[in-house]
């Protein structure tokens, strides 16, 4: 009996010694590095913009972006040309989700065609967009077109 009770002994103090080993195991430098700052944090209500009544929110993703230079860049900052945008709308009463891509540049096209007008601005400052995101208060000037067109009813 006495060569059990030992044998116990060393498996709870082995036990003991490994919990107390995992329980002193640091952070390695890569999950550190892995977190963001709180200068590159942004807050996801930024990001979502409501519609008239409340029913509905969007977002919007930016996919593409032109490589053209923005004219004018000591008077209006840095801007980029957004192409292709993905489009998500979420309608808060029910639940439902749904996602579209869109090419801006060929809705302009369409658009100057059908109605000889286009009043799609899709010069973007550089720091409206988060993350890929565009901010809330510059999604009335991707979508217009798309709407003008009714591709997105909102």
């Amino acid at each position: 009996m006495s060569c059990n009770s030992m044998s116990e002994d060393r498996t709870n103090i082995e036990s003991t010694e490994k919990i107390t080993e995992s329980l002193l195991e640091t952070v390695s430098d890569a999950e550190v590095n892995s977190r963001i700052s709180f200068e590159e944090f942004t807050d996801e209500r930024i990001l979502i913009s409501h519609d008239a009544f409340g029913k509905k929110q969007m977002k919007i993703k930016v996919l593409e972006v032109s490589d053209e230079n923005p004219v004018l860049k000591w008077k209006f900052g840095d801007r980029v040309k957004v192409t292709k945008i993905l489009v998500t709308i979420k309608h808060l009463t029910t639940q439902q989700v749904e996602e579209a891509e869109f090419d801006i540049e060929s809705i302009e096209r369409e658009l100057a065609e059908k109605r000889h007008y286009s009043s799609t601005n899709r010069w973007i400052p550089a720091d409206d967009i988060k993350n890929g995101y565009v901010v809330g208060s510059k999604h009335t000037r991707l979508i217009s077109d798309a709407s003008a067109l009714d591709y997105i009813v909102f």
